[in-house]
């Protein structure tokens, strides 16, 4: 059994790892492509003599309320997910994610039917939430249930590069649409093709999908009747306190890294240091080019030294660039792509994060137990760190950079805890994981 958990990816192993990492790099660009242009799209769905401050808050807003509405979609898909099967949800995300993405770019804007538009925009938004509630968990729950444990690290970081693909997708295309375009021709109608994109990549996806096959653990625990007795969200909350705690801290720590260096950042360059759009979105290609690299180096990482050992030394080089980056672009613009690569890479230790949320849980709850602590942290941390950055703005430019190194600070110290208590070493997987993995 111990040579079975620590074989070689295979063939299929392989297919559904890329698979997967396709799927939720194309649902994931639609999520995010909003934040991309959220200053034209700030510009055509308020009131044009709304203070720019204001707008931009209000902006951050809705975009934030993608990330409120998370935990109530990942609930019910997980909840589903544990009883009825894995795939079946991790296809369903994608529907629901598509047609949102489509319909946000037939909305008529703020100069054609008032305030209506914002509000359409919002409940668009809050759609695309609930999609992406079930999918980020339920992806890692499928790809760490289909490798031997030993690869359960690299699985979960190549998956998680996939999610950063989505947000270089999403760059690239913001990237080729301001340099093609006029500003004037971008605000009349080429903010509309990127969502237009996302809902036809979201339905690909879902075709894609159907080649994927249900979880060996999954099957398992089906095969033996041992799939959860009680209502799944009740035990993850009774049983795994300590467990939903970690992980909502890594959580934290994730969504700091994406929402602030990858989503604002080249807004933030825009508005702040007056950075043509152009050159602040080819500089957020290369940072997260950066970034998809880190999460597959940090997954490989993860499988060999541990979780705690990852997250102390890559808390501490994440601080350290991130301070550095929006210090130094701030003395000299110049130095903008090659500092913004490093910090980008840096964030890729996120690739490490459901490494230990995978782990944390028993296969009987697991999808539940991810779904409830990752999203409800990302709906509070994720969803309200645009608008609160933007608001400690007023006081420091600095801002991005002081969030990002206190967030760093709570990486150091949870990767400490970790190796007393909660490190994945240490931590049992369910006997259906051990049977999956000898093939049985």
């Amino acid at each position: 059994m111990q040579h079975a958990q620590s074989r070689r990816l295979n063939r299929q192993d392989f297919k559904t790892l890329s698979l997967a990492a396709l799927g939720g790099a194309l649902e994931f660009y639609d999520f995010i492509i909003f934040v991309f242009f959220a200053a034209v799209i700030g510009d055509l769905f308020f009131p044009a003599d709304m203070p720019d401050w204001l707008r931009q808050v209000q902006t951050f807003g809705i975009f934030a309320a993608g990330y409120l509405a998370r935990p109530l979609g990942g609930i019910i898909m997980a909840h589903f997910g544990d009883l009825v099967g894995r795939k079946r949800m991790f296809s369903l995300s994608i529907l629901l994610m598509a047609l949102p993405t489509l319909a946000m770019g037939l909305l008529p804007t703020y100069a054609s039917i008032g305030i209506a538009a914002p509000l359409l925009l919002l409940l668009m938004r809050v759609l695309q939430g609930a999609a992406i509630g079930g999918e980020v968990p339920g992806a890692w729950v499928f790809v760490a249930e289909h490798v031997p444990r030993n690869r359960i690290g690299f699985a979960c970081g190549t998956l998680t590069a996939g999610l950063t693909a989505g947000i270089l997708l999403g760059s690239l295309v913001a990237t080729v649409l301001n340099s093609a375009m006029t500003p004037v021709a971008i605000s009349d109608f080429g903010w509309r093709i990127p969502f237009f994109l996302g809902g036809f990549f979201g339905l690909f996806a879902m075709y894609l999908r159907r080649w994927l096959q249900e979880t060996p653990i999954f099957l398992e625990m089906k095969a033996h009747k041992t799939l959860a007795e009680e209502l799944p969200l009740k035990s993850v909350v009774v049983n795994h306190k300590k467990e939903i705690v970690v992980s909502m801290l890594m959580t934290w720590l994730l969504s700091a890294g994406i929402v602030v260096v990858i989503l604002m950042t080249p807004t933030y360059l825009q508005k702040q240091f007056g950075i043509p759009a152009a050159q602040a979105l080819q500089a957020n290609s290369l940072a997260t080019i950066a970034l998809t690299f880190g999460c597959i180096a940090a997954g490989w990482i993860v499988d060999r030294l541990g979780a705690s050992k990852t997250f102390i030394v890559g808390s501490l080089f994440l601080g350290i660039c991130s301070w550095s980056f929006y210090h130094s672009v701030a003395a000299d613009p110049s130095m903008l792509m090659g500092m913004y690569a490093l910090v980008g890479f840096s964030v890729g230790i996120v690739g490490a994060v459901p490494y230990v949320l995978v782990r944390a849980f028993p296969a009987e709850v697991r999808f539940t137990g991810i779904s409830f602590s990752y999203n409800v942290a990302y709906a509070i941390f994720g969803g309200l760190t645009p608008i609160f950055v933007t608001l400690i703005m007023r006081v420091t430019p600095m801002a991005p950079a002081y969030y990002v190194l206190a967030l760093s600070a709570i990486g150091l110290l949870t990767g400490i805890y970790l190796t007393r208590d909660l490190n994945s070493e240490t931590t049992q997987p369910a006997k259906f994981d051990e049977q999956a993995a000898s093939g049985n």
